[in-house]
Order: C-alpha cells, then structure tokens, then sequence
C-alpha cells in the first residue's frame, strides 16, 4: 500500500506542477509587453492645469508642427521643451529645458561632439553634454548641472548651455550620439 499512495503522491504532485506551468504561460501570453506603472499619489492641484494656462501632465505635449520627421531631437526655444523622437510606435519623451542666454537659429543641426562631464562656460560641473551648434562664437549645447539644479543664466554672460534636470540629461545622453538630429523650432 505504501508503494501505491506515493504513486498517487508523485502523480498529484505532477499535475499541480503541470496546472501552475499552464496557469503561468496562460497569464505571460495575456500580459501587455509593458505594464502600466502606478502613478505616484499627489495632492490634486488647486486649479486645472488648462485654467492655469500649463500643460496638463497626464496629456503628452505635441511635438511642434514643421518639426521634421524620424528619428531626431526637437528643441522650442520659445516652449523651453525638448522631445525625443524615437520610432514612430514610441511616443516621444519631452521635458522642460532652462534655455542658455544664446540661441541657435532655428533649422537642422547634428550632433557634433559630446562629453560626460565639465566645467559649463558659467563655471558650473555639467554632465552629459550634447553640443550640436555654434551661434555667436558659443558651443550650444544640452547638459544638465552635476548638482540637479536649473536656474536661470546669468543675462550678463553668454553661454549655450540648455539646461536639463540630471534624469533628462541621462535621457538626452543615451539619445543623442554623434551625428543624431536636432531640429530647433521657434
């Protein structure tokens, strides 16, 4: 008897092995390929973003029309916003930027020369540095500073330093290689 009852054992233990195995490959084959995160629970805001004439953030910000097309980086110097570009099934990254006292013009540019990190021609260590033009003598460029901040330049000086949060600087780091497209709007 002992002989038969381990069989039933072995033989039970088998088929809930073999009913998880088939569970698990029922629930991987529905799964979406990316899971949606949960957003972070905040306070809601006072007044709707439209009332107070900002973007509303669950809503993406269009990229600006007569931007190109493919695979390019688009800068509005006037919406102080980057978008990254990707594949036509991505939807862009896009962030707010603190725009250097010089400007390029707006057109097509590639990346021309990158650096990991520097001192900014304010003076202050930056990381990720995607330089893509010249205007006025400056390298123009996007970097975010090594300590995470992003004030306004000083008037007084010309830099083309157009900067970025650090996580959007990495962002704009794995993007943006040599000879990658920026395209400047107004």
């Amino acid at each position: 008897m002992a002989r038969s009852s381990s069989g039933i054992v072995a033989g039970l233990t088998a088929a809930a092995i073999a009913a998880v195995g088939f569970l698990g490959y029922q629930a991987s084959a529905t799964a979406p390929a990316h899971p949606p995160q949960a957003a972070a629970q905040e306070p809601a805001p006072a007044a709707s973003p439209a009332a107070a004439g900002k973007q509303d953030p669950a809503k993406p910000v269009p990229v600006p029309e007569g931007s190109g097309t493919g695979v390019r980086v688009v800068y509005s110097v006037g919406q102080k916003r980057v978008w990254l570009v990707g594949d036509a099934a991505q939807q862009p990254k896009s962030f707010t930027v603190m725009p250097s006292t010089v400007h390029p013009k707006p057109g097509t540019y590639l990346v021309g020369s990158r650096s990991g990190s520097v001192t900014g021609s304010d003076g202050v260590p930056i990381e990720h540095v995607v330089r893509f033009a010249t205007q006025e003598g400056v390298a123009v460029g996007f970097s975010a500073r090594v300590d995470g901040t992003t004030p306004e330049p000083d008037p007084n000086k010309k830099t083309g330093g157009i900067r970025m949060t650090r996580a959007d600087g990495d962002a704009m780091w794995a993007f943006a290689t040599i000879n990658s497209k920026v395209v400047v709007t107004p």
